[in-house]
């Protein structure tokens, strides 16, 4: 129906007739003689149709309608009232309101107050916050909440004023309200609920929903204190910049300095803080100028550095030449018994150690720390392990995590590092399942998470060119290689052998079923890596594999260029057979890093691989190498096998993407052609955005396919 042809229902406020507070007028639309659309009473269109029947029984048709869906609007139609401007009181105003979606299906158009269309003028209970003490990890506030109605507080009595009257609609402090007497009874309960105390994180989480709590009813304000110290925490570039210690021996670049005031801040405040700079852009010098920093200011502090193994050099050596001033104790290498009484006696300003040593050590439990920092914290990413558990029982001031990769696999990372920095911020574990999957189909509800833990957490990337812009180029390429006749003959077999050993599995959720594929898994990576890898041989035929004809033919481009490349294996088994194929196609030996390394042979080796040219390779096992280690010495990167979670590839990348790389970077990624290698690739760039949450540690989400996806993606494409 078009405009000029429809009936409009108009009810709006009469505020000078308190005992008939609404009037209602029907009317139509109309064209007046020069085609411009006017709204005319309905009485008129009896006298501008008397003519033409058809088109006035069209016209009021939709009032029949109506009147069957409204007993008010019937009576208006049987009396003929609905052809004349009407007064009305609350009670039919608020009959019409409610029917106002039944009218509209029925073709009505409705013009009524706005204040009913937004629905604003209902009541809202509103809690402000109020400091306490200091902000910190033991702040409190004051809950101060109010019943309000369009922002006008209402008093008890005003309440219990409104709780007298009927259901439907009254006018309070000169808003229009609907009166609901079991809701306000609600908002009543809770007011009476959230007086009182509570800490600056459970305002946070009150803020993100993870109290139970009806949102849609409860209105947190923040605006005057929250908000500005979330602001302030989430604008780093933006903080004031403290003097940065003459006995820091370096210049540190904008976003460095910015960070350390980040750090220098949240330790004020003794906030638990993650830095969670992309790989490569300083994250140890930052900690090291506010470390420093701490020292100048009290050199009694106690800070405790927990590393992984293979970083201790790093650190050591890092603060030998940033920080020479600095004392520094590294706790490891000897026995326990001795190491207990290092704690006791030997402690410096900073005391380093690695987390195995540190899980196991009960004197460090002992001390109140001025700082805990962990480096790498993805080492506590599962919350349940024994090393998780004892590190986080060692109190401290002020706790620190540095990770380039706070999610790795999944949210349940996330808690436990924020169990260790800030705890009960993100509430129990169970608290926080429960909260993860109600908002796992909502948008809203990761942003309400990504704003609770945002403020503590400060992350920049390598690849943003405000941040850092004499960074050259990262290039990914993916290369595809075929198998060899003998690998297809391994691989069709091995997939043969799950499909019957499936069949014969009853319980999709047994441990054995899971052991199965992933052993299957195991068996075909090696397959597609080279047969005698699967096999245990020696002779490793490089016509055998297509992963070492395209090996080869890279590092021969690599060789004459006189470049270097990392190579990336998850197997150490097959190091020494890569060791070998290199050292022939460049001519010299290479450098092989894996778990069997020494700490101390490793950092020899990246000296030796960065400071000269007589290393033109250097090959790693991803799980021992991925992380730590500074080898901008090479500018390509060829990742063997895959681990299938990108976090942890990237980690292996930025070893030669970070600060210090003079060129621009190239990353190939060998993937089988047709095997499950390339299906699981396909899976991973399906889902880039969510990978860190979707794909879990290793392959071990493959395990929860059934039985006919497993085989769909392992069968080999012809």
């Amino acid at each position: 129906m078009k405009v000029p042809e429809r009936v409009f229902f108009h009810l709006v406020e009469n505020r000078k007739d308190s005992d008939f507070p609404f009037a209602f007028l029907a009317t139509y639309a109309t064209k007046d003689s020069e085609g411009n659309v006017r709204h005319m009473p309905l009485s008129y269109a009896l006298k501008e149709f008397k003519k033409n029947h058809p088109k006035l029984l069209s016209l009021l048709s939709c009032l029949n309608r109506a009147a069957d869906v409204s007993p008010l609007i019937d009576s208006f139609v049987d009396s003929g009232e609905m052809f004349h401007p009407l007064k009305l009181t609350a009670g039919e105003a608020y009959e019409i309101l409610k029917a106002i979606p039944a009218l509209e299906e029925n073709g009505i158009l409705c013009r009524i107050p706005i204040w009913w269309k937004r629905k604003a003028s209902s009541v809202h209970l509103s809690v402000k916050f109020e400091q306490k003490s200091l902000l910190g990890f033991d702040t409190l506030l004051s809950m101060l909440p109010e019943l309000s109605v369009d922002g006008v507080a209402l008093s008890r009595k005003d309440i219990k004023d409104i709780m007298h009257q009927t259901e439907g609609l009254a006018l309070i402090k000169g808003k229009w309200i609907e009166v609901d007497k079991e809701r306000l009874q609600k908002l009543l309960d809770k007011m009476d609920e959230y007086g009182g105390e509570l800490s600056f994180f459970d305002a946070m989480r009150m803020k993100a929903g993870m109290d139970e709590q009806d949102l849609d009813a409860v209105n947190f304000t923040n605006d005057d204190f929250i908000g500005e110290i979330v602001k302030k925490l989430s604008n780093a570039d933006e903080l004031e910049k403290p003097e940065i210690p003459s006995s820091v021996k370096a210049d540190l670049r904008p976003y460095q300095v910015s960070g350390f005031a980040w750090l220098n801040l949240m330790a004020r405040l003794r906030l638990g803080a993650c830095l969670a700079d992309d790989m490569g852009l300083g994250k140890t010098l930052q900690v090291l100028t506010l470390l420093e920093t701490l020292r100048k200011e009290n050199k009694d502090s106690k800070i405790l550095l927990i590393v992984p193994a293979s970083l201790l050099g790093n650190w050591e050596n890092e603060a030998a030449k940033f920080t020479p001033e600095m004392p520094v104790h590294i706790l490891h290498g000897r026995t326990k018994n001795v190491l207990e009484k290092e704690i006791k006696n030997k402690l410096s300003f900073l005391t380093i150690t690695t987390y195995t040593t540190a899980a196991g050590l009960d004197g460090l439990q002992k001390i109140e720390w001025n700082a805990v920092i962990l480096d790498e914290a993805q080492a506590i990413k599962n919350a349940g392990t024994k090393q998780s558990k004892m590190i986080k029982k060692i109190p401290a001031y002020l706790r620190i995590a540095m990770t380039g990769t706070p999610v790795e696999n999944n949210l349940s990372n996330l808690w436990s590092l924020f169990d260790f920095l800030n705890k009960g911020l993100l509430g129990s574990m169970d608290e926080f399942k429960k909260y993860t999957k109600k908002i796992e189909d909502t948008p809203q509800g990761y942003m309400r998470l990504r704003n609770i833990v945002s403020p503590f957490i400060l992350r920049r990337l390598k690849t943003d060119k405000s941040i850092i812009s004499d960074l050259p180029d990262k290039i990914e390429q993916l290369d595809y290689v075929s198998l060899s006749k003998r690998q297809i003959v391994l691989y069709r077999k091995q997939v043969e052998d799950l499909e019957e050993l499936l069949a014969e599995s009853e319980d999709p959720a047994s441990i054995k079923r899971s052991g199965i594929i992933l052993s299957t898994i195991m068996k075909l990576k090696q397959i597609c890596n080279h047969p005698d890898q699967f096999l245990g041989q020696d002779t490793y035929a490089p016509s055998d594999s297509g992963k070492f004809a395209m090996l080869r033919e890279i590092c021969e481009t690599i060789h004459e260029k006189r470049e270097k490349v990392l190579v990336f294996t998850q197997f150490r088994e097959i190091t020494e057979y890569l060791e070998n194929y290199l050292s022939e196609i460049f001519q010299r030996k290479g450098l092989v890093i894996h778990g069997g390394t020494r700490i101390k042979k490793r950092s020899e080796y990246v000296e030796a691989f960065n400071g000269t040219n007589d290393f033109p390779f250097m090959i790693l096992s991803l799980k021992a190498a991925g992380v730590g280690l500074n080898l901008t010495g090479a500018n390509h990167v060829i990742h063997f096998d895959r681990w299938w979670n990108p976090a942890v590839e990237n980690q292996a990348t930025d070893r030669a993407f970070r600060i210090g790389q003079k060129k621009n970077v190239m990353v190939h990624k060998f993937i089988a052609k047709g095997t499950v290698e390339d299906r699981i690739n396909d899976i991973i760039e399906s889902k880039k955005a969510l990978a860190e949450n979707v794909i879990g540690s290793g392959e071990n989400w493959i395990t929860k396919m059934s039985n006919q996806e497993i085989l769909d993606m392992m069968r080999l494409e012809k």
